[in-house]
């Protein structure tokens, strides 16, 4: 089959021909129609969570994916074959992603139906974006009364983040350019400020002089993020998904600092599938491309400025 691999880490990524997968007991064989484009498939790419998981090669890249159930293990009672499923695939310690035409995981797995309505390109952009973005709205606490900045609002992560904290009623402002101001006020935001024209700080302050309850961040380094945590209140939060927030020198502030640990799971997807099915989430899709070029795109998003998902076609 066709997949897009690695040889070792730090190589670069390429079309490669390896065997389709065969499921064992508890799996299942999911042939997949798309996959999400995520940073973290590039990371693991150039090997930076090598100390931290152990991995076959090739290594196929990629952890979203939508598809077809298309055979089932010994011991599978439930998914059915030929159910339309979406979920987190990824499998590095057997050498195995979504980047490819087939693919194995636990039937218990993260993965659920898909939900009504959305083409495979539309499901396969949800889960890691979908599942960070609840993780972090749950955990910073969004809600009525509370403020929140939401840095690199344009991003996957980023869009949901704005939606989900909007319909739990908190006050958004998200950081954009110009050019998706609009989009992201369609989405929920309040109040959009360009991170492009003057230091961010001073023009967050300037319509809010006390500061904000929450802080999303998704971009920043650790230098940055120190700048931005002069902005929360004390008995504020500030969450990062890049890691760069210091829990101790957030509560020397008096702020609740994390980097919360996102884990995939079929619950978390059945929860985005009926805000999805209610109308209450969205994933915008900034292009589709084909297999072969997936090694292309992994440098695009390296160099940041997304606007919303990089979809594969597989």
């Amino acid at each position: 089959m066709r997949a897009i691999a690695i040889a070792e880490y730090g190589a670069t990524p390429a079309l490669v021909d390896v065997p389709r997968p065969e499921p064992g007991p508890g799996e299942i064989l999911v042939k997949l129609i798309a996959a999400g484009l995520n940073p973290i498939d590039w990371k693991i790419a150039e090997g930076r969570l090598k100390d931290a998981v152990d991995a076959s090669f090739p290594l196929i890249l990629g952890q979203d994916g939508a598809g077809v159930v298309a055979q089932t293990g010994p011991g599978v009672t439930g998914p059915r074959i030929g159910e339309q499923v979406y979920g987190a695939f990824q499998g590095v310690a057997r050498g195995l992603g979504s980047y490819a035409e087939y693919t194995v995981a636990a039937a218990d797995g993260p993965f659920a139906p898909m939900p009504a309505g959305l083409l495979y390109t539309e499901a396969a952009a949800v889960p890691t974006a979908g599942m960070t973005a609840l993780t972090l709205v749950e955990d910073a606490g969004c809600g009525p009364g509370r403020t929140v900045l939401i840095v690199g609002a344009t991003g996957g992560v980023g869009q949901c983040a704005v939606q989900l904290a909007a319909g739990a009623g908190a006050r958004v402002i998200a950081t954009a350019r110009p050019d998706m101001a609009d989009e992201l006020r369609r989405l929920g935001a309040d109040e959009i400020v360009d991170h492009g024209v003057g230091p961010l700080n001073r023009r967050v302050v300037a319509a809010h002089p006390d500061g904000v309850d929450i802080v999303l961040d998704m971009v920043s380094d650790r230098q940055g993020t120190e700048r931005l945590a002069q902005l929360v209140r004390p008995g504020g939060v500030y969450l990062s998904t890049t890691w760069s927030v210091n829990p101790d020198a957030m509560a020397a502030r008096q702020i609740r600092g994390g980097n919360p640990e996102v884990r995939p799971s079929a619950e978390l997807l059945g929860r985005l599938t009926a805000l999805i099915d209610a109308g209450g989430l969205e994933v915008r899709i900034e292009r589709t491309v084909p297999l072969a070029d997936a090694p292309a795109a992994l440098l695009d998003n390296r160099a940041g400025g997304a606007r919303g998902k990089t979809v594969i076609r597989i």
